[in-house]
């Protein structure tokens, strides 16, 4: 189904793929990207549960935007683990403008696609959205 606002559909590849994510651990993060041309949200990379943080943050392109999933695991101070599922709306300063508005239009409708998301972030700079952030969110 599109977005009124911005007419963009969400591919059923991003909600399986979410579902894996949050059910079955199969993945440690999750990169979409509006296909502009398709007009859909799609599936752009698929994380590796071994893969960390940095991994993550080196598949967000410098000069495009992009929705991401998180799944970021932790101890909490009494050493239990835990993890909370992030969505970060990365839209860098550089990015074209009608990509940013594109974005910001279709995120809310994207975001109640992907049930079981606990944290959002929307950053515009690598420093917004850097490990320590992510700690700091999670709890």
């Amino acid at each position: 189904m599109a977005n009124a606002a911005s007419g963009i559909a969400v591919h059923d590849d991003c909600k399986l793929r979410f579902l894996e994510l949050k059910t079955k651990r199969t993945h440690r993060f999750i990169v979409f990207k509006i296909e502009e041309n398709q007009k859909q949200v799609i599936v752009e990379k698929l994380g590796e549960p071994a893969q960390g943080y940095e991994d993550f943050a080196a598949c967000l392109p410098p000069n495009e935007c992009r929705y991401a999933i998180y799944d970021f695991e932790f101890l909490t101070e009494g050493n239990v683990p835990k993890s909370r599922i992030f969505f970060i709306a990365w839209s860098p300063d550089t990015s074209r403008v009608r990509s940013k508005m594109i974005y910001a239009s279709s995120k809310d409708r994207f975001k109640r696609e992907l049930d079981g998301i606990q944290v959002e972030l929307q950053a515009t700079d690598p420093s917004e959205m850097d490990l320590e952030v992510i700690k700091s969110r999670a709890n």
